[in-house]
């Protein structure tokens, strides 16, 4: 991880209990705080209001926001990953190292071939998990939402295991 990344996900773990504080379902409500203040100039300090995020996917129970960069592209890049109660990505691995910081809710990690959610691992908010490149994992909510920060360095892909039966 260059210098930039680590500097980013510094600043995001110095911020993620003010969000963790907030819950999943504010931080997509919230907005900013009835003020006087004049908003700080964007071409200085960029703001984006929890209301404001862009959510995709919410395929398999993952929903995506971006917050800066592109996976897919060469540089850092940041995205929120919140999970529906009950789901679970299936064993995967990812071509570049993934820092994570558990925002809100227990994020559920294996690292086995074996899909078997009883067999996960309970990872609190607060926490931090560093995926390494080419290592199998799988992750996901159990009976709750979790939302994790991820940052990383592209071009990243995911690539699917075959899974072991149990």
């Amino acid at each position: 991880m260059n210098r930039y990344a680590k500097l980013a996900l510094a600043g995001a773990l110095f911020a993620a209990p003010a969000l963790a504080a907030d819950g999943i379902d504010t931080l997509t409500a919230s907005g900013p705080a009835a003020t006087d203040i004049a908003k700080p100039d964007p071409s200085h300090v960029e703001i984006v209001f929890g209301k404001d995020m862009k959510w995709s996917g919410g395929m398999m129970g993952a929903h995506q926001a971006a917050l800066f960069g592109d996976p897919s592209k060469p540089g850092i890049y940041g995205v929120l990953i919140k999970w529906d109660a009950g789901h679970y990505s299936h064993p995967h691995f990812h071509t570049t190292d993934r820092y994570a910081y558990v925002v809100s809710g227990t994020w559920w990690v294996s690292s086995s071939t074996t899909w078997d959610p009883a067999k996960a691992y309970p990872v609190p908010a607060g926490s931090y998990v560093r995926d390494l490149a080419g290592q199998v994992h799988w992750d996901g909510a159990k009976d709750k939402p979790v939302l994790i920060m991820l940052v990383g360095e592209g071009p990243m892909t995911t690539e699917a295991v075959p899974e072991t039966k149990p």
